[in-house]
């Protein structure tokens, strides 16, 4: 731990005292740090302090006049309340009241947009903004969430001792953090973050689907499968959990917990973001839009309802010795299709880093999520270092140890597939990473009959693989070709 500055005052402060920023602000008392907290129910203040104070130094502050006069110079300001209008409020309030070089992060799940725009305008006023992703939920706010700090470098260095004080720390001992890059970028790849996060349980829900519907497995046997798989290669913190969740049986009825769930799985709209943004910027990820789309479909119930008698197969239970060379193959195809989701979600993260200049660090947001995040996991060490071997690595799918894993696995992938298809089961992650693996490698695609029929019925002109330049077939009349570059 590093030593905090001795000094009267706070070295920091947390305003907004719901369970994250009570959390974080636990977390840097823990670590020797004076904090200084404010909400804007002074109840919370006070309930923090009379329950933890005993953690370490609070100083609390029942205005916002008091708590910036509580923080020694540079203020260290840390917001932890909802995104988008609060937030900007909270911004308001505080702005006039701090001093040129003094530092305002916004820990909350901020749309980088609005992080880029609050950054340039407090940076007008001499003021550094920070738009710092935290993932790990409330445990990890407390016991060491995985941040991703974007903004000046300034503050970046200010921020950076107590930051890698309070993070996770990686197997061999690094603190889970870095500075990501400039303005939005922090909350950019909390926000990928996120959308991985979205495919990754996509897909294992898919995989449980499977064990369940077509091998004829239990919830509880299934819950070995996954603590089977958890000691191997998909090793992670959401395989494990799985495990946990499909062990549990309902006290309330005596059966599996999972059974008493309702089947529509809700969403806080990270994901729909980061679907959007890859609209936005012609990245193709597919495997977190699936994910989004899915959750979305199992909240229809009315349509669902309405759509349960139509036809379709109902295969049967695997034999026992099938059901177990399935469930290595569904195995496979978890692992394939989880490398894919996450190469589509670096080259959103490169694409953007060239769109806004950012000059984001690819291993470097690798290692930043070895621990703490949700999708924490053994093998994005691998991913860290394929990118240190190799920093213009195009796609995860490129690197020579994961291109043979993955292309090992296809044929059990395909299989698993078929399979799921000829039982009637949805698998739209595995379906959506195995296509889109497909179209990678493919030495021709369609897209040239789409781009022919636009140039019919649009004129919207197409390139030809012999010669350069962009061209229009008069198709309304002798359908000869004229150049569309004069």
């Amino acid at each position: 731990m590093s030593n905090p500055v001795t000094s009267n005052q706070a070295q920091i402060g947390v305003t907004g005292l719901a369970v994250m920023g009570r959390n974080l602000a636990r977390n840097l008392a823990r670590h020797g740090y004076t904090v200084a907290v404010h909400n804007r129910t002074a109840a919370r203040t006070r309930a923090l302090v009379e329950e933890f104070g005993h953690e370490g130094d609070f100083v609390p502050a029942g205005t916002a006049e008091e708590f910036v006069a509580a923080l020694e110079r540079p203020r260290r300001l840390v917001i932890m309340v909802k995104a988008g209008g609060p937030t900007d409020a909270v911004i308001e309030e505080f702005a006039p009241l701090l001093d040129e070089g003094d530092i305002v992060v916004d820990g909350g799940n901020a749309h980088f947009a609005d992080t880029r725009r609050r950054e340039r305008a407090l940076r007008e006023r001499g003021i550094h903004f920070v738009g710092a992703g935290v993932s790990g939920g409330e445990e990890g706010a407390l016991n060491g969430p995985s941040i991703m700090p974007g903004g000046p470098v300034e503050a970046w260095e200010a921020l950076r001792p107590l930051l890698e004080d309070i993070a996770a720390k990686a197997a061999d001992g690094t603190p889970c953090t870095a500075h990501i890059g400039p303005d939005g970028a922090g909350h950019f790849v909390k926000m990928v973050h996120n959308g991985i996060e979205y495919a990754d349980m996509q897909l294992i829900a898919e995989a449980y689907d499977l064990l369940r519907t077509v091998a004829g497995y239990e919830p509880a046997r299934i819950a070995e499968v996954f603590r089977t798989w958890s000691t191997g290669r998909l090793d992670s913190y959401l395989v494990g959990i799985t495990a946990e969740v499909l062990a549990h049986t309902d006290a309330a009825t005596g059966r599996p917990f999972v059974d008493v769930v309702a089947d529509a799985a809700e969403q806080k709209g990270t994901g729909r973001w980061t679907v959007q943004t890859a609209l936005d910027l012609g990245v193709p990820v597919s495997g977190i839009a699936e994910a989004v789309f899915a959750r979305s479909l199992s909240g229809h119930t009315g349509l669902r309802e309405a759509a349960a008698g139509l036809p379709g197969p109902r295969g049967r239970a695997l034999d026992e010795g099938e059901a177990a060379r399935f469930a290595d193959r569904v195995e496979q195809a978890l692992y394939a299709s989880k490398v894919v989701s996450y190469a589509q979600g670096w080259n959103m993260v490169r694409a953007a880093s060239e769109e806004y200049g950012w000059d984001v660090d690819p291993g470097a947001v690798a290692a930043v999520w070895r621990g703490g995040c949700i999708i924490r996991a053994a093998f994005l060490d691998r991913v860290r270092a394929a990118f240190a071997a190799d920093p213009a690595l195009p796609t995860l799918l490129a690197d020579p140890g994961f291109a043979e894993e993955v292309g090992g696995a296809q044929q059990a992938w395909r299989e698993t597939v078929a399979e799921a298809v000829r039982h009637g089961v949805p698998v739209p992650g595995f379906s959506a990473a195995l296509a889109s693996y497909d179209a990678l490698r493919a030495g021709r695609l369609p897209a040239s009959l789409v781009q022919a029929q636009r140039d019919y019925f649009g004129a919207h002109t197409y390139r030809r693989t012999d010669r350069a330049g962009s061209y229009h077939t008069l198709w309304g009349g002798d359908r000869s070709e004229v150049s569309a570059d004069i």
